[in-house]
């Protein structure tokens, strides 16, 4: 059985604005888990459009924390701070950054959402989101259902067919 220093729990790291990529990627290089959910948006120019990889949850990486060691990661450079509580770094649920791998994965049209506090807990029960839980939101005529992660009080949205949806 894996003592409490053993386990590997994710975090979320703040990090200076744009230096989202370079931090994710720097913290692999360091031997960490990281993942840096993404999202694509058109932007325009005067003379084009392009596609840009955006980060869901702008200011952060999370970071899967290896035992005890927090200061490779602290002095990444890019980082500002391990978000916590008092001084001690605040473990986010596995279930909810399953969740937003869920999202990425179905490669459905997934943009950030604002953070919701109310609103009828569902469960997909079709689709490729399929066992997913979220919040269920109407928008301009269609369902779809946010994931949150509450430590972040930050959220993602993806439109669903509303006969895949079951209260909980």
């Amino acid at each position: 059985m894996a003592g409490i220093s053993d386990r590997k729990d994710w975090f979320a790291i703040q990090t200076r604005p744009n230096l989202e990529q370079a931090v994710s990627k720097a913290l692999q290089m360091k031997g960490f888990d990281s993942f840096l959910p993404t999202y694509k948006e058109p932007r325009s120019w005067s003379d084009r459009v392009k596609m840009l990889s955006l980060p869901l949850f702008p200011g952060y990486v999370f970071w899967r924390k290896d035992g005890e060691r927090t200061l490779p990661a602290l002095t990444t450079p890019g980082v500002r701070s391990i978000v916590s509580f008092g001084r001690v770094p605040a473990p986010i649920p596995e279930g909810e950054i399953e969740s937003v791998r869920r999202f990425i994965e179905a490669d459905l049209n997934v943009k950030p959402w604002p953070f919701l506090r109310v609103g009828q807990t569902v469960r997909v029960e079709k689709g490729p989101l399929a066992g997913v839980d979220g919040i269920l939101e109407e928008f301009k005529g269609s369902y779809r259902v946010v994931v949150s992660i509450s430590l972040l009080q930050r959220s993602i949205s993806a439109e669903v067919d509303g006969s895949w949806l079951r209260p909980i």
